[in-house]
């Protein structure tokens, strides 16, 4: 067995100079964070052994992102997961199978369980265990921004890092649960940079280690196929406001009854934001400006009182192009990070104003004959679907359905049968919806089965509306799944790109036949 290794005792410096030259270590998982994990350990001269329950054929353009990196792989669901790390100082693990939940492969999780188990019992035979976020946070030399929340995290954070990237002489950097995973650059970071984090509910249970600043968007229900409660999923949330360094702040959206309810945890200082005016060191909304008041610096940026215009003023909400109030929220939660760092209000204000938004999130695809198509596959949860609904006017067409998340969708049903005209729906949770959709009292459900039927059916449907509507106007087809897509798709982005794909050959064929309409 190997000697014990000492997590608490790694430093960014400490593995620049060697502390892991050939330390055995075991990487569970070759997916994007174990392909990030893997690479970092070997490029740190670990001896590197990668489990997968997959068969290798099925992790070739994994395996090659690796670049020729030396690992020594062990696939298959014929291999014990435990003889993964027999003569392992140091198990790293993806979130996505963090000890104890239960959607992670049984053979795995019993594995993990009693491997955690003799962790906390102070077994010194056993190795260390880390999962790649607390890693990244334990290594990383400069001040971290997590951003959590059910909804509206991953506009947030990459509109934080957009606003902190103002700042030339501080590099923005933006990861987790958006982008690369920040393991994949920490090598890379210096005290000087910015890094903001995107975290999910996957990776907040494993974190012993905070951020600098905490936002939270929201926190409503979701995700209660791993976490089994409301109160699991929430008691998971809250982990990083616990975690917040106290020389950072909590940013709190306090028109969320669960997130205003951090306010005062630990001894950071709460930063709240709202649809109203701001309450004293907080942010909000004043005759259509965004407005802050009082908010101090971080002693990182310097203390002192944040950099207002006149009164507070920071931007019009006018200037910023994202639809609905959702991302006005999501606008304050974000300028205030700029606040705390420093950022000057116009630079916030410049910034702001040509952010374009996120992939896969309220992404406008393509206006084609008066169809507005608009890709928000991202939008899984109820109340994110809800709030996509209510960004554009009617008519709208609703394309929703997949594999159903455990979370309890009557609430949704009367926001679709007020906005929608019409619902096109697929994958497994299909028929459940079209019940739920028609009892709530909308016109029109029609069950496509795949996305690829479903768009261009949403198109007819969308023309019929436009044609007994008023000249001029444009009708919307809104992916906005209101489930996960594991039934027919590998993640949420290949959904979003299957659905711009058939958008684009919608769009082709208008073009093809334009001159016949014209006839």
């Amino acid at each position: 067995m190997s000697r014990p290794f000492d997590l608490d005792g790694l430093t960014l410096d400490a593995v620049r100079a060697g502390a892991l030259a050939g330390v055995p270590a075991t990487v569970l998982g070759l997916a994007r964070t174990g392909v990030g994990l893997a690479r970092f350990l070997v490029d740190a001269g670990a001896d590197v052994t990668v489990y997968d329950g997959q068969p290798a054929a099925a992790l070739a353009d994994r395996i090659a992102q690796l670049e020729g990196r030396p690992i020594r792989l062990l696939a298959g669901p014929e291999v014990d997961p435990a003889s993964a790390w027999t003569d392992a100082a140091l198990v790293a693990f993806s979130p996505s199978i963090t000890p104890g939940f239960p959607t992670t492969e049984p053979r795995l999780r019993a594995a993990l369980d009693d491997l955690a188990a003799r962790r906390a019992a102070g077994d010194p035979a056993a190795p260390a265990l880390v999962s790649e976020p607390d890693l990244a946070l334990r290594l990383c030399p400069a001040p971290t921004i997590g951003v959590t929340g059910t909804k509206g995290k991953t506009t947030t954070a990459s509109l934080a890092a957009h606003i902190l990237a103002a700042d030339p002489a501080h590099p923005a950097v933006l990861g987790g649960n958006i982008g690369l995973p920040l393991i994949d650059r920490v090598l890379g970071l210096s005290a000087a940079s910015r890094v903001v984090v995107e975290l999910s509910e996957l990776q907040l249970p494993s974190l012993t280690r905070g951020t600098t600043v905490a936002v939270y968007t929201n926190v409503t229900a979701d995700h209660l196929d791993r976490h089994g409660s409301l109160a699991g999923y929430r008691a998971v949330k809250r982990r990083l406001a616990e975690l917040v360094d106290p020389a950072g702040a909590l940013v709190l959206n306090l028109d969320d009854p669960v997130v205003g309810g951090y306010a005062g945890l630990g001894t950071a200082p709460s930063v709240c934001y709202r649809l109203d005016r701001p309450i004293p060191g907080g942010l909000g909304l004043v005759d259509g400006w965004v407005v802050a008041a009082g908010v101090e610096r971080l002693p990182a940026a310097g203390g002192g009182a944040a950099w207002t215009g006149p009164g507070g003023r920071v931007m019009p909400v006018g200037e910023f192009s994202l639809p609905g109030r959702h991302n006005v929220s999501n606008l304050l939660a974000a300028v205030a990070v700029g606040l705390l760092f420093g950022i000057a209000p116009d630079a916030i204000r410049a910034a702001a104003a040509t952010f374009a938004g996120v992939e896969h999130r309220l992404e406008p695809v393509g206006l084609v004959d008066g169809v507005r198509f608009v890709n928000d596959s991202q939008g899984t949860q109820p109340d994110a679907v809800a709030a996509a609904l209510r960004s554009f006017d009617p008519p709208l067409v609703l394309i929703a359905g997949g594999r159903d998340k455990g979370v309890d969708l009557s609430p949704l049903a009367p926001v679709v049968a007020e906005r929608a005209a019409a619902a096109v729906l697929i994958g497994e949770s299909g028929p459940a919806l079209a019940a739920l959709f028609l009892a709530a009292g909308v016109r029109r459900v029609e069950e496509a089965g795949t996305l690829d039927a479903a768009v261009p059916r949403a198109n007819e449907l969308a023309r019929q509306l436009l044609a007994s509507a008023a000249p001029g106007s444009v009708a919307t087809v809104l992916l906005s799944p209101a489930a996960a897509s594991f039934d027919q798709f590998t993640d949420y982005a290949a959904r979003g790109r299957a659905f711009k794909s058939a958008v684009a050959a919608i769009a082709a064929a208008a073009v093809a036949a334009g001159p016949e309409r014209k006839g």
